[in-house]
């Protein structure tokens, strides 16, 4: 498994930030490079991509306070 982490946004220590949008549903396949979520850090928002391709799993839910560098998903791989 391959977790995606929530992007370092802020340079300060103990920023969390929250999942927007998720754009991939749970069990959904995923290539490399898909964007699957939009996250916001003290109102920036960025697109998060999977890193590989496989199948989608979210560990955290849409509005949830996430700590950066936190997994929010996990991509299982591409059998």
């Amino acid at each position: 498994m391959t977790d995606i982490l929530f992007p370092h946004m802020s340079d300060e220590a103990g920023v969390e930030g929250v999942v927007g949008t998720w754009f991939v549903n749970d069990g959904e396949s995923v290539a490399a490079g898909r964007v699957v979520a939009e996250v916001q850090v003290e109102k920036v928002s960025q697109d998060v991509a999977a890193p590989v391709a496989g199948v989608f799993h979210p560990l955290v839910a849409e509005g949830d306070a996430v700590d950066q560098g936190a997994p929010i998903a996990r991509i299982d791989p591409a059998v």
